[in-house]
């Protein structure tokens, strides 16, 4: 198999790759990916095509790029606060429940999420980014789990099970019929009653003994 060129290390720390990658995303979402020509992304850009094959090789390293950069956005924050009662830790899990669900309904993600799936054979870093950022946000929440573990708010299980079963209450099918297209931007509201309704059915699961 030929052995894909990769972009530079944190090329959105670079000012013409950032625009590059903020470029080839509008681009490819509104011609395709296929239909697409590094000319197209260097037009789009505003740089020439020498300096666009600087940075990045071909077509493809500009959409690994891309992709990781969207993934990065995607990504929460580590700073969940330690649950000191069954009530905070309520609150917590549906803020964070919102959250993931309004970041991971974003058109641009769903986009992303599209692509991803497109040329993952072709190219694996592009899955290996969506992995990373899916695995930082498990972890995150999986470290807030345990600690609620430990203080006797939770009961006994695997805090990467636990956290594989909230958000799996969380979504339902509402990824996948996203994905397809079957199913439109959740409202607030919707989100709100999401995120409850999944902490409700998660600390009725995992409820602690004492």
């Amino acid at each position: 198999m030929k052995k894909i060129a990769q972009p530079v290390a944190h090329p959105i720390d670079n000012p013409l790759c950032g625009r590059v990658i903020g470029a080839a995303f509008e681009t490819i979402m509104k011609k395709g990916y296929n239909d697409t020509s590094m000319l197209d992304i260097a037009t789009r850009a505003k740089v020439s095509k020498r300096d666009l094959y600087a940075n990045f090789p071909n077509k493809q390293a500009v959409l690994v790029a891309c992709i990781a950069s969207r993934a990065e956005r995607m990504r929460l924050s580590t700073d969940l606060p330690a649950p000191s009662s069954r009530q905070m830790l309520a609150a917590i899990l549906t803020a964070f429940g919102a959250t993931v669900l309004r970041e991971g309904c974003q058109p641009a993600v769903m986009a992303m999420q599209r692509l991803a799936i497109a040329e993952a054979e072709r190219s694996p870093e592009v899955a290996e980014a969506i992995t990373a950022t899916r695995l930082s946000n498990r972890a995150t929440l999986g470290e807030m789990l345990a600690q609620a573990q430990a203080s006797d708010i939770l009961g006994e299980g695997d805090p990467h099970q636990m956290t594989e079963q909230f958000l799996a209450l969380l979504w339902g099918d509402l990824l996948l019929n996203r994905l397809l297209g079957a199913a439109g931007m959740p409202k607030p509201a919707e989100v709100d009653s999401r995120a409850r309704g999944a902490t409700e059915a998660f600390l009725k699961l995992y409820a602690s003994a004492t």
